[in-house]
């Protein structure tokens, strides 16, 4: 017993000496770890905590927390290249960086954008404004389910995140009618799960995909090329033609093409060529091709509208918009996705929706019932590396 008591003793004085000495040659040893917030050292400083109120403006915050006219002035200044300050909307978070005295004046103020990007405003004696991302953690997941009645109900019944039916849709939109979804199609699905601080903050990227329907079997493997990612079958052809499904996440199809149709506004019976998108005010509206603005103004009723010339074949054309995206002017080029503006009820409409129009050969034409070009295949210097790319993925979205 007292031969223990004497080597636990000795162990505890060669740690002291070791843990001293180590000390005194990195004084950093064993030193607290700085905090950060937002990738700012905080350990001198008060940090509060807030979100953003109904009608609470930037100005207001910034006052609130001991930053004068003068210098909120010259903050606003600052940001408008990298973001305008009057698209701060209420319940967002925010985090006020104060100095650690009676007066708790603000030396920082970061405004979230989402969960992963926010935006810093530093009030400092030389002021700027930039954009930061959060570390976010990547866990990959598998997931796959039988359907006996909608693909919705399955994601349900799995406890699976609505948002992976609603990816899923995207990529197969122009490969499978999901309207025709039937007992006995299946799924199963290679995804990414995102963490933040170890809080989940829903799923990322779906990398690849087999969904059978009505016994055939289709893929979908996702793969970046020269800087953009897309989606692509067994073959290296893209699942995606050359525009869009549609311009909006939307809600419903409030009213499709149709040659005599009742106007709900005017009451009269007349054509309606274009098709009609239901979705929450402010949600973004993409352009459908790469194109030209041809037009991007407002009328008695379209309301904000912008027109896209996509090639000597093909027009599109957006109605109803609560207002344009900045930089979306005529002669101004857009790819496919870019948001060119927001869905809202200007003109004649009674509720936030988005017109969606479609010329061929200068004729307006219901874009469901066109024969659309396909997308870009894989490019042929980068079809042996994709192929490789897809056989891997295929194994790990195929096995049971």
């Amino acid at each position: 017993m007292k031969t223990k008591i004497i080597i636990v003793v000795l162990f505890a004085i060669v740690m002291f000496f070791f843990l001293d000495h180590n000390k005194k040659e990195n004084p950093s040893f064993l030193e607290k770890t700085p905090s950060l917030e937002y990738g700012i050292q905080v350990d001198s400083f008060k940090v509060f905590k807030g979100v953003v109120q109904p009608n609470q403006t930037l100005g207001e915050i910034l006052y609130l927390n001991h930053i004068d006219h003068p210098q909120i002035h010259a903050i606003v200044e600052k940001s408008k290249s990298i973001f305008d300050v009057r698209d701060i909307s209420s319940g967002q978070k925010y985090t006020v960086i104060c100095l650690n005295d009676s007066i708790d004046k603000a030396q920082y103020l970061i405004y979230e954008l989402d969960p992963i990007n926010y935006i810093v405003f530093d009030l400092r004696n030389k002021m700027k404004v930039y954009m930061g991302e959060k570390n976010v953690e990547i866990r990959l997941k598998k997931a796959k389910g039988n359907i006996n009645t909608s693909l919705w109900l399955t994601m349900e019944e799995k406890k699976l995140s609505p948002r992976i039916t609603h990816e899923l849709s995207t990529i197969y939109a122009w490969t499978i009618d999901f309207f025709k979804i039937q007992k006995g199609d299946a799924f199963k699905v290679y995804y990414e799960d995102r963490y933040i601080d170890g809080e989940y903050i829903g799923i990322g990227r779906i990398i690849a995909a087999e969904f059978m329907h009505n016994s055939n079997f289709f893929y979908a493997f996702y793969y970046k090329e020269d800087d953009h990612g897309d989606y692509y079958n067994e073959k290296g052809e893209t699942l995606r033609k050359a525009f869009l499904m549609a311009p909006v996440d939307y809600k419903r199809i409030s009213s499709r093409f149709s040659l005599n149709r009742k106007h709900p506004v005017t009451g009269r019976w007349k054509g309606h060529f274009g098709t009609d998108y239901a979705a929450a005010k402010g949600t973004p509206i993409w352009a459908t091709a790469d194109g030209t603005i041809i037009t991007a103004s407002f009328t008695r009723n379209n309301g904000n509208y912008v027109k896209i010339r996509h090639n000597n074949t093909y027009t599109t054309q957006y109605l109803h918009m609560s207002k344009i995206k900045k930089g979306i002017k005529k002669g101004a080029r857009v790819k496919q996705g870019e948001v060119i503006g927001y869905v809202g009820s200007t003109g004649l409409a009674t509720g936030p929706h988005v017109c969606y129009r479609f010329w061929k050969n200068g004729k307006q034409v219901d874009p469901y019932k066109q024969k659309l070009p396909p997308g870009e295949p894989i490019k042929k210097e980068n079809y042996n590396k994709y192929m490789q790319v897809k056989d891997s993925l295929f194994h790990i979205v195929t096995e049971q």
